[in-house]
This record gives C-alpha cells, sequence and structure tokens, in this order.
C-alpha cells in the first residue's frame, strides 16, 4: 500500500511525502521505530524508493520525499531551487512527520541535502547514507553538457516504451543497453495531448543544479559528526578515489560500494545496493541498543 502525506516546506511550498508499506506504517509510528527519510536525486521521484521503503519497513518507519520541482510537490516558477530551500524543506518534513532524529539516505543531490542537513541539525539526523555524490567542484562544463543534453531530448515521447528505449539505449550518454535507466526515466514522465514528457521542468533542474555544481562540499561534509556511509557503483559518477577522500574527511565515515552498478545504484543493482546498505542501519540500530542499556550501580 501507499500512503501520501502533505508536508509543508519552506516559503509554504507544498510537498508530498510517501509511505510504501503493507500494510501501513501506524503501528510502527506507533512503536516508536526509527525513521529513515529517503531523499531521491535531480529529476528522481519519491517512488523510486519504493523497493528500498518496503524492505526498510520491516524495521523503520520509511519515507520518501518529492523534493520541490520534483514528482507530486509543488513547482514553483520562481523557486527558489537554491541548497538552503531543499535542505530547509527536508528538515521541515522531519519536524512534522515526527521521524528524527532520523537517518537520511540520500542518491545523488539527496545524498547532498542529507549531509547538509545533517551538519545544519545534527540533533534531527542520526546517521546518513551517501549515494553516488562527489564532494568536488564539477565546474561550468558540466553545467553545458547538461544543458546540451537537455536539449537532445526528443520530446514528446510518443510513448513510455519509447521513452524506455531511447534513455535505455539510444541516449548518446548510454555507453552500454541500460533497461534500469529506461525504467527510471518512464517513471518522471506523465501523458500530455501531444505525448509523454517531463514531470519536472528542465529549466528548473538546471537551476537546482546550478547552486552546487560550481562549489566544493568538503567543509560541510567534515562537519557531519554522524555515522555516514559513502556508497558507490563501481560504474558511477563518483571515483573510489574521491569516495575514499570523503570517508577520511567525514568523522565517522564508512566506505561501500556496489558491483554492476552505475549512477542509479539502487535502480541497477537493488540486491546489492541492499547488501551494502543493510549492515550500516543493523549496526546503527546496535550502537542505538548498547547506548540504552542500563549501566549498573
Amino acid at each position: 500500500m501507499v500512503r501520501r502525506i502533505d508536508v509543508t516546506g519552506t516559503d509554504g511550498v507544498r510537498l508530498a511525502a510517501w509511505e510504501f508499506a503493507d500494510p501501513p506504517k501506524e503501528r510502527a509510528e506507533a512503536a516508536g521505530a526509527p525513521g529513515v527519510l529517503l531523499l531521491h536525486g535531480l529529476m528522481g521521484r519519491a517512488s523510486h524508493w519504493a523497493p528500498t521503503a518496503r524492505w526498510l519497513a520491516e524495521r523503520h518507519r520509511a519515507v520518501g520525499l518529492d523534493q520541490r520541482g520534483h514528482g507530486r510537490s509543488d513547482k514553483p516558477a520562481d523557486g527558489p531551487y537554491t541548497r538552503d530551500a531543499y535542505v530547509s524543506d527536508a528538515e521541515a518534513a522531519i519536524e512534522q512527520l515526527g521521524l528524527g532524529p532520523v537517518t537520511v539516505v540520500g542518491h545523488a543531490m539527496g545524498a547532498l541535502t542529507g549531509w547538509q542537513l545533517a551538519a545544519k541539525r545534527p540533533d534531527l539526523v542520526r546517521a546518513v547514507v551517501i549515494c553516488d555524490m562527489r564532494a568536488s567542484a564539477l565546474g561550468a562544463a558540466s553545467q553545458r553538457e547538461w544543458s546540451d543534453w537537455f536539449d537532445s531530448w526528443p520530446l514528446p515521447f510518443a510513448t513510455l516504451a519509447d521513452v524506455r528505449k531511447w534513455f535505455g539505449e539510444d541516449d548518446p550518454w548510454v555507453e552500454r543497453p541500460s533497461p534500469a535507466r529506461g525504467e527510471f526515466y518512464a517513471e518522471v514522465m506523465a501523458e500530455g495531448e501531444d505525448g509523454w514528457r517531463p514531470v519536472f521542468s528542465r529549466r528548473q533542474m538546471l537551476r537546482s543544479r546550478a547552486t552546487w555544481v560550481f562549489d566544493a562540499h568538503w567543509e560541510e561534509l567534515a562537519q557531519v559528526r554522524c555515522p555516514a556511509l559513502v556508497l558507490r557503483g563501481l560504474d558511477g559518477e563518483l571515483g573510489r578515489a574521491e569516495a575514499q577522500e570523503m570517508v577520511r574527511v567525514l568523522p565517522r565515515g564508512q566506505y561501500a560500494e556496489v558491483a554492476d552498478a552505475g549512477h542509479l545504484v539502487h535502480y541497477d543493482q537493488p540486491d546489492g545496493w541492499r547488501a551494502a546498505v543493510e549492515p550500516f542501519l543493523e549496526q546503527l540500530a546496535e550502537d542505538n541498543r548498547d547506548d540504552r542499556e542500563p549501566v549498573a550501580p
């Protein structure tokens, strides 16, 4: 089952939060199950986390958030689409949903939001999973490449099959056929009178991206005092050397990698993703139990 919960982000933006669990999670809430906030990357949506949320729901209250400009959340024409806005939205969602202290599981842009929130509000964040997001600046060339890539999309798509084929096979950015990538993008399309188009504004996506690609984020990473797992796909965008440097900079960092996975780690290799993340969460739970054990007089 799926349950939608509307929350209010900064500047009054309406955000859609989602629980993917069967049965619904009222019992977990009542039992005080540890919270997990799932944050998608640029162009993503909370539903991309549905398989992850379902196995998390065995022991956690897991909530996926459609971030501003994405999914079913508001897409204000004038934004803001700043780092502060995204971080404040996540902060508001945790407080309104009663999730804190929470483990933030973030992919790409969502991972950056996660570690920036952990640095800003250590009282709200118990741990963070950083999936395939670089701490270094990507630069102006990267932003130009993305703008050109958006212009290359053959919109509108006539069918969802065309969406899957283009993003999974025909897109010049695809090095080898990737059905998972095709499915990822099919999930962020909506049908209109002339065919299928993205549910987001590509202009807004570029504005969002511009707020982080020109700067490095090592200083904020070093301020994350909670346990943090840096996870990458072997064929993803985060290289091993940079990932291991991120682990070194993090006061309580750990490293994991998933074989045969690209940037969309949780989509490419869901079993490998779970095998990498679950031990980290289990260790958190064990440490939390140890902290709660009474001290003998």
